[in-house]
C-alpha cells in the first residue's frame, strides 16, 4: 500500500468515525427528552436500533448489491453481545449518576483499547500514550471521588463498564478484519428482550417516545454504523478518541437543554481527560504526517 493510499484510506476513516462521534453526542440530551423508566427506555431504544439494522441491511444487500453480514462469524458475536451489555451499563450510569460524568468516564475507551490492544494484538503503546494513560487516571479519579461525596459511585462504575465493553469491542473489530458495521445494531435485540422483560407492572413508560424512537431509528444507527466501521481504517485507540466528541459536546447538550451544570470536581476531572485526549490526538497526527514524510522522501 502507498503512502498516498494510506493516508487516503485514514482521512475516510477519521471523517467516517467522527460523523459516528457527533451522532453519538445526542444519545443522552435524546434518553433525558424521552422522560421515561429505565427499563421501558432500554426496550424501545433497543428495539428500534435492531429494525434500523434490519433495514439497513436489506437496503446494502438487495438495492446496493453488497454482501454484508449481519454478525460476521464468532467475533462478530462476541463483540455484538458486548455492545448488548454496554446498552445496559450505559443506560444504568445515565439513571444513576451525572451526564457529565457518565460522558468524562467514557473518554476513557480509547485508553482501554490501548492497553487491550497491547494486550491482545501486540499493538505496543507509544510512550505518550503511557503519559496520557497516568494523566487520564487522575481525571477520572476526581470525577469518581465526586462519585463518591454525591452517592453517584454506583452510575460512575456503569460508565467505567461501559468504557472497557465499548474498547474491548472496537479491539475484537480490529482485530477480526471484518465488516462489524452492523453488528452493534443488530445485537441490540438482546437488550431489547430482555428490556421487554424488566419492565414494571404498568408497562412501557415513556413521556415523550418520540425522542427515543428517532434516538434508536436514526441517532444511534448512524452513530455505531461509523464507529464499527472506522476500525477496518484506524487504529482501535483511535477509534476509541472518537467517543471524546461525546465527551465534548454531551454536556452542553444537556446544559442547554436542561441547564444541568456539572459539579466543580466533574469540571476538573473532565477538563484533565480532555486536554490530555486533544494532547495526545494532536502528538498522533504530527507523528504520522512525520512518518509519511519520511516514507515519501524513502520513495523519492
Amino acid at each position: 500500500m502507498t503512502p498516498s493510499t494510506d493516508a487516503d484510506r485514514h482521512r475516510r476513516g477519521l471523517a467516517i468515525t467522527g460523523l459516528g462521534g457527533l451522532a453519538l453526542s445526542f444519545d443522552i440530551p435524546l434518553i433525558r427528552s424521552a422522560d421515561g423508566e429505565v427499563w421501558s427506555i432500554l426496550a424501545v431504544r433497543s428495539l428500534s436500533t435492531f429494525l434500523a439494522a434490519l433495514a439497513t441491511w436489506v437496503v446494502i444487500n438487495h438495492l446496493l448489491g453488497r454482501r454484508v453480514a449481519l454478525i460476521p462469524g464468532k467475533a462478530g458475536l462476541i463483540a455484538g453481545l458486548l455492545y448488548g451489555i454496554n446498552s445496559f451499563t450505559f443506560l444504568l450510569a445515565v439513571f444513576n449518576t451525572s451526564t457529565a460524568n457518565v460522558v468524562f468516564i467514557l473518554a476513557f475507551t480509547s485508553m482501554f483499547a490501548a492497553i487491550l490492544s497491547w494486550i491482545f494484538l501486540k499493538e505496543r503503546p507509544s510512550n505518550a500514550t503511557f503519559l496520557t494513560m497516568g494523566v487520564m487516571l487522575v481525571g477520572v479519579g476526581v470525577i469518581v471521588s465526586d462519585g463518591l461525596e454525591s452517592g453517584h459511585l454506583f452510575g460512575d462504575a456503569m460508565a467505567a463498564c461501559s468504557a472497557f465493553l465499548l474498547a474491548a469491542a472496537i479491539t475484537i473489530s480490529r482485530a477480526s478484519g471484518r465488516d462489524m458495521s452492523l453488528v452493534p445494531l443488530t445485537t441490540a435485540i438482546f437488550p431489547a428482550i430482555a428490556g421487554f422483560m424488566l419492565l414494571p407492572a404498568g408497562g412501557l413508560t415513556i413521556a415523550e417516545p418520540a425522542y427515543i424512537l428517532f434516538n434508536g431509528l436514526v441517532m444511534i444507527p448512524l452513530a455505531f454504523f461509523c464507529l464499527a466501521t472506522g476500525p477496518r481504517y484506524l487504529s482501535a485507540p483511535e477509534v476509541g478518541m472518537f467517543y471524546l466528541l461525546e465527551t465534548i459536546l454531551a454536556p452542553i447538550w444537556v446544559w442547554i437543554v436542561f441547564s444541568e451544570t456539572p459539579s466543580s470536581p466533574t469540571l476538573l476531572g473532565g477538563t484533565i481527560l480532555i486536554l490530555a485526549l486533544v494532547g495526545h490526538s494532536l502528538w498522533q497526527i504530527r507523528m504520522r504526517a512525520a512518518r509519511a514524510r519520511l516514507a515519501c522522501e524513502v520513495a523519492g
